[in-house]
């Protein structure tokens, strides 16, 4: 699975939501797993500067982000794949790198 960026506005009036649209996500993401589709979700990060928010992912298409987060109720911008570096990930998990 790749993981992936959900990008959408968020205000400072809203920031005090964003725990309540992370639950959402997470049960979304886990009823699909539960009907075969696997989906993780990861975590919410906020700009607040920006007035921005990510909801991040680990699925096997954009589509699948799509649709986790309209069962959400989380209107996302774009959805986009990102490059998650973790240099504590165990060396016998997927390499960062696609092999071309």
């Amino acid at each position: 699975m790749a993981t992936f960026l959900a990008e959408l506005y968020f205000s400072r009036a809203s920031a005090g939501e964003l725990r309540d649209a992370a639950l959402r996500a997470r049960s979304a993401a886990e009823s699909m797993t539960g009907e075969g589709t696997p989906i993780r979700y990861l975590r919410a990060i906020w700009l607040g500067d920006e007035e921005t928010c990510f909801h991040v992912y680990e699925a096997g298409s954009p589509e699948l982000v799509q649709e986790a987060s309209r069962r959400a109720a989380i209107p996302v911008e774009r959805v986009i794949e990102a490059l998650d570096v973790d240099p504590w990930r165990a060396p016998d998990r997927a390499p960062l790198l696609k092999e071309d």
